[in-house]
């Protein structure tokens, strides 16, 4: 079989319909707003707009799209609470650039000096404005921090050619101080930090009791293909599982991810956990079928995904960092 029938109407197993239509019963759809923010590419502004979700709590929003120079490649969520006892801020961004505009963004919100700032994993854009707050801690779990410094150069390159001179300046500075799982009363806010994984080997998500606001960092993409370089599948459901516990808990009243729109309830977890489940199942079913990876390229998108961001980009990248290891799997397969 050739590419071009794999991707025709010609070939079309009856598996593969299943496998298209498998898990129909769709997560809620989240609504995405108009970017509040507007970069301009002539002057470098990133035009960054805190929005307040709650007590003492800005969210600065990523275009829900993929790197690009039109975005300036801000396509993350950054965040600030203001405790009365100072300011905790949560990523950094993607470029020093972007940095030193949050910085003075969060200025005209509120008066209080930041006390700390934190990142909750190791890819770049979670930490690339670390520069502009070379004064204040940047705090990050362990192995988050082996993480950006491992792999911080081959970022700085992968961004500069994607998102250009945005990156003028940006040296990759990753958190300074490692941060472990613990309870911070910081004036009003009593701030759980919890350690998961499965997007990453270190996935660290904020929760703050006073407001209900969870920062799930990655473990949660609302209206966006998830991202995989670092990915443990079976973890990372497992994660969402502890997510999900929390948010029925009623401990929970809006859930930030780091890519997508704010929401509340379980809509961001069950559509990260709806795809991991059909993109698992695809590569291993496949696998099991003898198709290479030309073949699975061309499988059509279910739906209720089609029209997610970054598809299919996020997809592709996917499936060729990870087909491979599931059709190794299948041949030693007793």
């Amino acid at each position: 079989m050739n590419f071009a029938e794999g991707v025709g109407t010609r070939w079309n197993p009856w598996w593969l319909t299943a496998l298209v239509l498998a898990g129909s019963a769709q997560a809620q759809t989240i609504a995405v707003p108009a970017p509040a923010s507007k970069p301009d590419a002539a002057t470098f502004n990133y035009d960054l707009q805190p929005r307040q979700i709650a007590e003492g709590t800005w969210v600065i929003e990523g275009a829900v799209q993929d790197f690009s120079r039109a975005n300036g490649c801000n396509i993350i969520n950054t965040a600030f609470i203001a405790t009365g006892a100072g300011v905790v801020v949560i990523n950094t961004g993607p470029s020093r650039l972007y940095g030193e505009q949050q910085r003075r963004a969060i200025e005209r919100v509120t008066r209080e000096p930041v006390q700390r700032v934190l990142e909750l994993n190791l890819h770049p854009d979670y930490f690339f404005g670390n520069q502009a707050w070379a004064d204040r801690p940047t705090q990050a779990l362990a192995g988050s921090i082996s993480g950006m410094q491992a792999e911080g150069t081959a970022y700085a390159d992968n961004l500069y050619r994607l998102c250009g001179d945005w990156m003028r300046g940006t040296e990759s500075t990753p958190a300074r101080e490692a941060v472990l799982p613990q309870t911070l009363q910081l004036g009003q806010h009593k701030l759980e930090l919890r350690r998961l994984h499965g997007h990453t080997a270190d996935d660290l998500v904020l929760l703050d009791h006073r407001t209900g606001v969870l920062f799930a960092g990655g473990l949660v993409f609302a209206e966006r293909v998830p991202t995989t370089p670092h990915a443990d599948f079976a973890a990372w459901l497992s994660s969402l599982d502890t997510l999900e516990q929390l948010i029925t808990s009623g401990q929970v009243k809006s859930v930030v991810p780091s890519h997508g729109p704010v929401h509340t309830g379980l809509a961001g977890v069950q559509q990260t956990r709806d795809w991991l489940q059909w993109l698992t199942t695809l590569m291993q079913t496949s696998a099991e079928r003898g198709l290479d990876l030309g073949e699975v390229l061309g499988t059509p998108v279910p739906q209720r995904f089609a029209h997610w961001a970054a598809q299919p980009a996020e997809l592709h990248r996917s499936l060729t960092q990870w087909y491979p290891r599931y059709e190794l799997r299948a041949l030693i397969k007793p």
